[in-house]
């Protein structure tokens, strides 16, 4: 085991370079760039190291089409002797850039002993980590029990259903034994799950009128607006209250959650081209995206119900409201017990690399685990990975180098544990 954890520290180098060359692949997501090119970049290179590889379009799925194919790679190597198979997933999508920037987003600037680049934190340094992990387990065991596999899956920002979802539906976790995603969460901590989350567009109805005489018809942005106020005074005040046992970081997600992720009402002001002023019209519809994330010990038709009664509140009070709730995605929370066979190994692993006990904790927001769990009915899963949460998505996006060996070690560290016996 010393060896192997020499051996990963000797590949520092080879972790950086590969960090660097995924970020100057910018997948970014919308719409759904270069996901062909990152995926034939990572099977080039473990073909070469004698992995098997796959390289699968999830044809049909939500954003899918000849312009922005959805691809995945998976690649696999065997060893000599039956035994488990340990799974690496990581999605190879990012975010857009955004403002704010001070290194180029699609560089990999190496300064201060960090990697800086759009998904170098999420998660490009974590799918780099297990790869060489792993790389440098099978080097240093070529006689290990099982099969190791990596993923690298698409759409893991706009909800993974052209990545682990597409791939957990046609069976592709059963055979799995253990998982592990190696998204940014510091390489002490455990990640055994996330909250649940809805999606839903709420929209109020007016009627139409002549913009000089609304007196003539009904104003939806008006309703909304009173929406708005209800939830202020009502809803929010509701969620906060609530408390959950789950080990949620950071501290404020330990409380229900409501953003309101955009609204519109009227006209659009460009439209085909046109930029210039919209017509002289009452608004007659107004609709608000919804971002609900809830606990685990909250029920769904119950967190639907409270946005239901702020609609009800507000219609008691005002005449001609009418109103619509349209449903546009659900996760429920998940949760892997403390005591599963990948949390126990991973456990021991950063105990042994970092010389301290690593802390449990539970994501704010989804990610892939929710279809390995519910499609892939596979509950031995983590993240686990390095990388700060709170700079993903952020400028200047970054993550260190240290924590990217020490990731990798405790990755490799944990495949001796389980396969090399």
């Amino acid at each position: 085991m010393d060896a192997l954890l020499h051996r990963i520290a000797d590949r520092r180098d080879a972790i950086v370079a590969l960090t660097q060359a995924l970020i100057r692949i910018p997948t970014l997501n919308p719409p759904g760039r270069h996901y062909r090119d990152v995926c034939e970049a990572l099977g080039d290179r473990m073909r070469g190291e004698g992995w098997r590889v796959e390289l699968i379009r999830a044809e049909g799925t939500p954003g899918d089409g000849d312009a922005h194919p959805r691809w995945n790679m998976v690649a696999r190597l065997d060893g000599p002797r039956p035994g488990p198979c340990v799974h690496f997933n990581g999605h190879h999508d990012v975010v857009a850039v955004g403002e704010g920037w001070t290194h180029d987003p699609f560089a990999g600037t190496v300064a201060d002993g960090r990697v800086y680049g759009r998904g170098a934190c999420d998660m490009k340094g974590g799918i780099a980590a297990s790869i060489v992990a792993a790389e440098a387990f099978a080097a240093a065991c070529p006689d290990f029990a099982g099969s190791i596999e990596v993923s690298a899956t698409a759409d893991e920002e706009s909800g993974g259903y052209g990545g682990v979802a597409y791939l957990a539906e046609r069976g592709r976790f059963a055979h799995v034994d253990h998982v592990v995603i190696p998204e940014p969460l510091n390489p002490d901590r455990i990640c055994l799950g996330h909250r649940g989350v809805w999606w839903a567009e709420v929209e109020t109805k007016g009627r139409i009128a002549h913009g000089s005489m609304p007196f003539l018809g009904d104003c939806a942005v008006r309703h909304m607006g009173a929406v708005l106020e209800e939830m202020e005074a009502s809803l929010f005040p509701l969620l906060a209250g609530k408390r959950t046992a789950m080990p949620v970081v950071p501290e404020g997600a330990r409380s229900s959650t409501l953003n309101l992720n955009a609204i519109h009402g009227g006209e659009p002001v460009q439209e085909d081209g046109y930029t210039g002023l919209p017509s002289a019209c009452v608004p007659d519809r107004c609709v608000l995206t919804i971002d609900r994330r809830f606990l685990i010990e909250e029920d769904i038709a119950q967190v639907k119900r409270e946005v239901t009664d702020v609609m009800e509140r507000v219609r008691a009070r005002r005449p001609d409201f009418r109103y619509e709730i349209r449903d546009l995605f659900e996760v429920m929370p998940t949760m892997t017990p403390p005591d599963a066979p990948i949390v126990d190994v991973v456990r021991g692993a950063v105990r042994d690399v970092l010389g301290r006990e690593a802390e449990f904790v539970v994501s704010p927001g989804t990610y892939d685990q929710k279809h390995i769990d519910r499609i892939g009915r596979l509950k031995n899963c983590i993240a686990y990975g390095p990388g700060i949460l709170d700079l993903a998505h952020q400028p200047d996006e970054w993550v260190g180098i240290d924590d990217m060996v020490s990731s990798a070690q405790v990755m490799g560290l944990a495949l001796h544990r389980l396969l090399a016996r």
